[in-house]
């Protein structure tokens, strides 16, 4: 993936939590609950969310002889998605959540659908895992490209999810509408696979780390593809926008996967709001990197994960300065 580089500056007041400072030998005045927006049950965004909850958790002290007594109890319930869980911590209705990089970007910047909307208070936290851009179509759909979409059941996902808003930018640089296809349903990533191996659709788009479950439920369970979307018009993208990247779907990743796809796509970021008490920040910052070979083995998307990427790689909107706070103590920053 490109790098990107994140502001390292973020003028933000932060409203407490009802939560003492949270130093290495402090101790917080009441446990502070905290959410964590996600994704569908069968992502990665899903995996994300709850595995950063489980190293928070195991941080913490109480009950236990060693350990941070931060008082922070987390929970990452399935969501939307990307643009979901931006619009619900700026509401204040979720703490953290998980969003595709270039909806990081348009909401902070106030572009796309984020275009009168700007989330001034938005900001990074970390980056995850690189997310192609999948185009998984039926094993008898006659569907090889792009193109071959004409006149398909094609699933362009649920509104609020990254995963539609990144199919709508692909069908308006490729000049076409919903009307272009035989039916457009806006299915879920936990309802796309099933639908297709029931041949109730032909073919969804889906940004999602590699590999995925919900992907081999219709690659390894009804012999579906992943097409390859490389052409100009995907070059014409990732060169105008820097949130954007080639990436490889490796041969061998499904059943199907016969050969290398090349397709394009965006990193999952870990988002939070300048209104989230620093000192809770760094604590859930700190929880990950202190324990990140723990995490790496959560899911195989973490397993290359490292400080350098998970600092810079996707980070547009200004570093929240509870992460900023850890990343200098560790001289990353």
């Amino acid at each position: 993936m490109k790098k990107f580089k994140s502001l390292l500056t973020a003028t933000a007041a932060c409203a407490a939590l009802s939560v003492a400072t949270l130093g290495s030998s402090s101790v917080s005045a009441a446990n502070t609950f905290i959410s964590i927006g996600t994704g569908g049950p069968t992502g990665v965004y899903f995996v994300v969310g709850n595995s950063v909850c489980r190293m928070v958790h195991k941080e913490a002290a109480e009950g236990r002889k060693s350990g941070r007594k931060h008082g922070i109890r987390c929970a990452a319930p399935s969501t939307g998605g990307s643009n979901y869980n931006i619009g619900q911590i700026g509401a204040g209705e979720l703490d953290f959540g998980v969003a595709q990089s270039d909806w990081q970007f348009h909401a902070s910047n106030g572009s796309s659908k984020w275009e009168g909307k700007q989330q001034s208070d938005l900001r990074a936290v970390f980056s995850v895992h690189p997310e192609p851009f999948h185009i998984i179509v039926g094993a008898d759909s006659g569907i090889n490209g792009w193109d071959d979409l004409k006149g398909k059941r094609v699933n362009i996902g649920n509104p609020g999810s990254g995963q539609r808003g990144t199919m709508e930018v692909l069908m308006a640089a490729h000049g076409t509408s919903v009307d272009d296809f035989a039916i457009a349903t806006e299915l879920t990533s936990s309802e796309q696979s099933k639908a297709l191996c029931d041949g109730k659709i032909d073919a969804y788009g889906y940004t999602v780390g590699v590999p995925n479950a919900g992907v081999a439920i219709a690659t390894d369970g009804c012999d579906a593809r992943i097409i390859n979307l490389n052409s100009g018009v995907e070059k014409g993208l990732v060169d105008a926008n820097p949130y954007y990247a080639f990436a490889t779907i490796p041969k061998g990743t499904y059943k199907t996967s016969s050969a290398d796809v090349t397709t394009f796509g965006v990193k999952a970021t870990f988002v939070s709001s300048a209104k989230v008490d620093a000192d809770v920040v760094y604590e859930v910052v700190r929880a990950v990197f202190e324990n990140l070979d723990d995490f790496r083995k959560l899911h195989p998307a973490f397993a290359n994960l490292t400080p350098a990427m998970m600092t810079d790689d996707g980070l547009s909107a200004p570093l929240h300065n509870g992460a900023l706070r850890y990343y200098q103590e560790k001289g990353w920053k």
